[in-house]
């Protein structure tokens, strides 16, 4: 088959494939069988999970093919045209597919009467601006929108990188839907289901892109390409493996349930992922060698490529008719929930005791996955090194590693566990996340190991290093590493949060929560490598500035801790308030144990950060000591005379 045929086919196999399995699994686990009550007909019925599979196969075409592109083609040739145009058109498609199932959703909920007058108008008007579904399903519309304009229009590296980023993020509201607003394991189900659905588009729209580019390259760049999008499929298999485990898990609870149709097609779906991983790595690994040499490895890796496209149809129309197929046994919420039930999703955990600091865990994947990539990474960067014979202190990899476990046990610890319940702990995780962790992950030097460990590429394509180094001297880089921005964002971050309903927002939205995370690590960071990083940043202050700088955000933090110590009235206090608490201090007594830890606790990394700061200054002096000593003994008394 030549390319040009495989272009064309490359697609047409996927969507076959895709839908055949969608219709298999809709009819084997009644995904698409009629309702007694309010039934909105077959069209309906069977249309929403076409439009569904479309729209997860044009995310794939559009999210998959600008990360593949970033790492793998080259900027201003033809190659990067051409994925550029395929992104546009995947998200043209997404777009339609888009709309569609929200017209569909909203007509499978409500059953309204279809007709042009203003009530029906009136009705799908408040289902996409009232209803969180509607809501949902807008916003990915508009996203997609937008997506197709800018994809076609942009043809720069850092607008490429921009409008990548955005089309992940469009991917995250899909993530919101499905079984798991149903069970008590929702934000878990959630969590789980968006690192799925960007997992799985990666890695398939990788494959399209070879398939859409394969005209327009050289025998050896497509070596180069597929090698490469090979690494970026291997961490996309990753993820997508921990996130269904997960997913998984909460929907099925037991082994008995395998044997539901929910699990058949699960089994389907899951080995389908499994064996297509494994099998594509290494088939991949030994055909890069001979597609060099010769066109005979050319021809079986385009074999493999349509096979590969096949199965990830089949899995994307399993998954597909899964979100249809309701499971066997969810965790209900309960019928009369409490009052900590209402307001969080979950039951009011037992008394905090000394015991449950190291026993009790609530593992966010998010944040899970996030630490174990880093220090598989970090760790891989040590090794590159020292086989090559290159030295790297080990007490960075301890602080690297410490950092990254410090941020699992606050995000899935105790911490997480008891932090909407009060507001004590979280402060304790505001503290560690803020000032403790980024003391161990700058001391760390991760932009400083990634220079030196990750190969640097001479064909014009950009790697991990390059992209490191350019955000790393980037204008916004130059801008957040101010030491005097850094500070600002750093100490008034406290203030802003606190009294303004950023607060509350990461409280009710789970979504919230996951900002503020990234908030307060980001920031922190930030402030700690202005002062003490060793990472390359445009501007430092000199040592004695960095010692007062420093003196005046402990001042400025001590005020904080102070003035929620003397508040009178609770932060949030339809929340902490409402809890219905029978053990540990009362809510005021409690926000007043968090204003202390503020205070007091919050302070101890700052001062680590003094001694720290004073330590480089002796050394920097002492340095320079011995420096002017080597001149002046190889000057002679020259300058003194």
């Amino acid at each position: 088959m030549s390319p040009r045929a495989l272009r064309a086919a490359g697609p047409t196999v996927l969507a076959v494939t895709a839908l055949v399995a969608l219709i298999a699994g809709l009819a084997f686990g009644g995904g698409a069988a009629g309702l007694q009550l309010g039934d909105a007909g077959p069209v309906v019925r069977w249309g929403l999970p076409v439009a569904k599979l479309i729209v997860n196969l044009a995310a794939a075409g559009m999210v998959g093919v600008l990360v593949t592109a970033l790492f793998t083609l080259r900027a201003g040739e033809r190659e990067i045209d051409v994925a550029l145009d395929t992104a546009s058109i995947a998200a043209a498609v997404f777009t339609v597919a888009s709309g569609a199932t929200g017209f569909l959703t909203f007509v499978n909920v409500f059953n309204p009467a279809l007709d042009a007058g203003p009530v029906f108008g009136a009705q799908i008007g408040r289902f996409l601006v009232e209803t969180e579904v509607g809501r949902t399903w807008l916003i990915t519309t508009v996203a997609g929108a937008s997506l197709t304009v800018l994809t076609f229009a942009v043809r720069s590296w850092p607008g490429t990188l921009l409008v990548t980023v955005f089309a992940v993020a469009a991917l995250v509201p899909m993530g919101t839907q499905g079984h798991s607003g149903d069970d008590a394991f929702h934000h878990e189900a959630m969590t789980a289901l968006i690192l799925h659905v960007i997992g799985a588009a990666v890695w398939l729209g990788g494959l399209l892109l070879l398939v859409m580019v394969r005209p327009v390259l050289t025998r050896v760049r497509l070596a180069d390409v597929v090698a490469r999008y090979s690494s970026i499929a291997l961490a996309a298999f990753v993820l997508v493996a921990v996130s269904g485990t997960v997913r998984a898990a909460i929907g099925l609870r037991e082994w008995t349930a395998m044997m539901s149709p929910y699990g058949v097609i699960l089994a389907v779906k899951v080995i389908a992922l499994v064996a297509l991983g494994f099998f594509g790595v290494w088939y991949r690994a030994r055909l890069v060698g001979t597609m060099r040499d010769s066109d005979r490895g050319s021809r079986s890796f385009w074999t493999l490529i349509v096979f590969e496209v096949a199965v990830m149809g089949m899995a994307s129309g399993a998954a597909a008719a899964l979100a249809r197929t309701p499971p066997p046994n969810p965790t209900p919420l309960p019928v009369n929930p409490s009052p900590a039930e209402r307001l969080t999703g979950a039951p009011l955990p037992s008394e905090l005791t000394v015991d449950r600091w190291f026993t009790a865990w609530n593992i966010d994947l998010l944040w899970a996955v996030i630490a174990g990539f880093a220090v598989f990474f970090y760790l891989a960067g040590v090794r590159r090194l020292r086989r090559r014979g290159d030295a790297w202190p080990p007490y960075r990899t301890i602080m690297w590693v410490a950092g990254m476990g410090l941020l699992v046990w606050v995000t899935g610890g105790v911490v997480n566990v008891y932090q909407d319940y009060l507001f004590s702990m979280h402060m304790v995780g505001h503290m560690l996340l803020t000032m403790a962790i980024p003391v161990l992950l700058v001391a760390g030097a991760p932009v400083t190991l990634a220079a030196r460990a990750i190969r640097k590429r001479d064909d014009g394509t950009r790697g991990g290093r390059e992209w490191i180094l350019w955000a790393a001297h980037s204008p916004v880089a130059r801008i957040l590493t101010n030491p005097f921005v850094a500070a600002g964002l750093f100490i008034g971050s406290l203030w802003v949060f606190y009294y303004t309903d950023l607060f509350r927002w990461s409280l009710y939205d789970h979504l919230g929560h996951q900002w503020m995370i990234a908030h307060f690590l980001i920031t922190g960071y930030l402030f700690v490598l202005s002062l003490v990083g060793v990472d390359p940043v445009p501007y430092r202050l000199p040592y004695a500035g960095r010692l007062l700088l420093l003196i005046g955000i402990m001042a400025m933090h001590a005020f904080f801790g102070i003035a929620i110590m003397v508040q009178s009235g609770l932060i949030v206090a339809e929340w902490f308030g409402a809890m219905g608490r029978t053990w540990g201090a009362s809510p005021l007594e409690d926000q007043y144990t968090g204003g202390g830890i503020a205070w007091s606790i919050g302070e101890i990394p700052t001062l680590i950060l003094a001694i720290t700061v004073a330590i480089q200054w002796s050394r920097s002096d002492d340095r320079e000591t011995k420096r002017r000593d080597r001149h002046a003994d190889r000057m002679g008394e020259t300058e003194l005379q």
